[in-house]
């Protein structure tokens, strides 16, 4: 009977260790695959990071060119832009200038001939002349003369010098005399009169 209990506890030892192998045989294999497949999740995992990191990087670049492209296209207008001002303020300049050359050729045959004076009243007329051609000068180039006198006194026109009292009512607030006359173009004041106010 020992031997059939040896036999059996044996064939028991052998089962339970076969079983015990087969156990562990099969918890190999599945840390084998679980390590295979987490490896291959992993690479997965990492192609699909390198991917998205490539697309992303050329995303980038494509975005640093379309930037230095526009930065240098906004340097090129702005230089083409104040270069265009420059010559478009020279090109007005030299019109106007133009223009006024014939009041200032005027102005020195006046003067040639100041010494040699014998007739004051024809050179009376000639300064006139050449005042009127001035002041038509200034009229063609829309500048027109700032009125002051009598009106009341406005800031957007009106530079006050001093004030001067006054005894007639009417006159306070209002510009009582024009020290230097004010000019504007086209409704801009290029310069404002300096005028006398009455308090």
């Amino acid at each position: 009977m020992k031997e059939k209990k040896n036999i059996k506890v044996d064939s028991e030892l052998k089962d339970k260790s076969g079983v015990e192998k087969t156990e562990n045989e099969q918890s190999k294999s599945k840390k084998t695959t679980s390590k295979k497949t987490k490896t291959a999740n992993k690479k997965s995992i990492d192609k699909k990071w390198k991917k998205e990191i490539e697309n992303l990087s050329q995303a980038n670049n494509e975005l640093k060119d379309k930037y230095l492209r526009l930065v240098a296209e906004y340097d090129n207008f702005r230089k083409r832009t104040i270069k265009e001002k420059i010559e478009l303020r020279e090109s007005t300049k030299s019109e106007v200038l133009f223009d006024f050359l014939n009041v200032v050729d005027d102005i020195d045959r006046a003067m040639e001939h100041i010494d040699d004076v014998k007739d004051v009243e024809a050179t009376v007329e000639g300064i006139k002349l050449i005042n009127n051609k001035f002041k038509e000068f200034l009229k063609i180039q829309g500048v027109k003369e700032i009125e002051a006198k009598d009106l009341e006194f406005d800031t957007d026109y009106h530079e006050a010098v001093t004030k001067f009292p006054v005894n007639e009512e009417d006159k306070k607030g209002k510009v009582i005399d024009v020290v230097q006359k004010g000019y504007k173009i086209n409704e801009k004041v290029i310069r404002f009169s300096k005028v006398v106010v009455g308090e």
